[in-house]
């Protein structure tokens, strides 16, 4: 993992240290291209690479079946072999799309990951996860492979619309929450600068971020049943379901996940002794970034069924709670009663 600013222009010569064949291809969707794609082909090629794009739509409903499969067939075009490269150019979306491209392409080949979005580079980039979705449900299908590097380059977030930026946000605040109480404090302290965007303060909370959870992910790699890994879906449960019950459309994931985490945060204090001032310091935080305190009108039975199908769920749905700031549990079961209640707190229809 490299962080510094201007790092997209290293590309090509980390790509070129790394052993392997001299090809790459270089994923990312029509936007992120447009802003970054020409730099980044242009740092490959100085290496000696012989790169070629490869663009993908825009959006979450990318992260399908039909859309792996025309990225294996640029593959095969490009005549990328077992020796060559992935670079996923973009954020979460062209993260998992190509990460689990270049995981089931020929059995696996190497990638590099340059997170673009903010919700990449704290959280999506770093862990191995690659998957796309299914009409069932989130990342369903999916494999864990891990990048060979990952290049943040926090200069790429100027580039972000302030909605996108603020609900990145909101998996800072997760990280925290769950896993590390001084990383939740110093968002608090920063929150403002945060918000409005400032480039010396996103880089440190990014760092502060990248190191919370590569410590997390270390000590649990494949994400074991009742692992550490798992108190970063705190949020999650809630978040996908409302994903999939609205078919991936009109709320970003950084968004759905600020929902989630409220969610989560009344039911900690009924079920998990969270103090009820920490609940109200998590949701001042997600107030001060502007994330939404409410799910739009979404029936209580769409989210209770996409919970059901939820990939993490085993035998029943499972919640990550926390009794204090930065100690999520791992996940258990929650009286169905008190589910619908969180959920009807957050906005659900009944």
């Amino acid at each position: 993992m490299r962080i510094r600013r201007g790092a997209l222009a290293d590309l090509g010569s980390v790509a070129r240290r790394l052993p392997g064949g001299r090809r790459a291809a270089l994923v990312s969707d029509a936007t992120v291209a447009a802003l970054h794609g020409e730099r980044a082909l242009a740092s490959l090629r100085r290496a000696g690479l012989a790169a070629e794009l490869v663009t993908v739509p825009v959006g979450e409903r990318t992260k399908r079946p039909l859309q792996l499969a025309r990225l294996w067939e640029e593959l095969k075009a490009l005549e990328i072999g077992r020796r060559d490269l992935v670079v996923a150019l973009g954020g979460g979306v062209v993260g998992d799309l190509a990460g689990f491209a270049a995981a089931t392409w020929l059995r696996g080949v190497r990638w590099i990951g340059v997170p673009t979005s903010l919700v990449a580079q704290v959280d999506s980039s770093i862990g191995g996860k690659t998957a796309i979705d299914l009409p069932g449900g989130k990342n369903l299908a999916g494999a864990f492979h891990q990048p060979d590097v990952v290049l943040v380059d926090p200069e790429l977030l100027m580039t972000l619309p302030r909605r996108h930026l603020r609900a990145g946000l909101a998996e800072v605040v997760k990280t925290g929450m769950a896993t590390d109480a001084t990383l939740f404090r110093h968002t608090e302290q920063a929150a403002a600068a945060l918000g409005r965007g400032d480039l010396v303060a996103l880089e440190a909370i990014v760092s502060r971020t990248l190191r919370a959870k590569a410590r997390v992910v270390r000590g649990d790699e494949r994400e074991r049943e009742g692992g550490r890994r798992t108190a970063l879906n705190y949020g999650h449960t809630t978040a996908h379901a409302l994903e999939a019950a609205r078919g991936y459309r009109g709320l970003l994931h950084g968004e759905a996940v600020a929902i989630g985490m409220r969610a989560a945060a009344w039911l900690s204090v009924r079920r998990a002794g969270l103090d009820p001032a920490a609940r109200t310091r998590q949701d001042a935080l997600l107030d001060a970034f502007a994330l939404p305190r409410r799910m739009p009108p979404t029936p209580l039975a769409a989210l209770l069924v996409a919970m059901a199908h939820d990939k993490k769920r085993g035998s029943q749905v499972r919640w990550v709670l926390t009794p204090r700031v930065g100690h999520a549990s791992v996940p258990h079961p929650v009286d169905s009663r008190l589910v619908k209640a969180a959920l009807l707190e957050v906005g659900a229809l009944s």
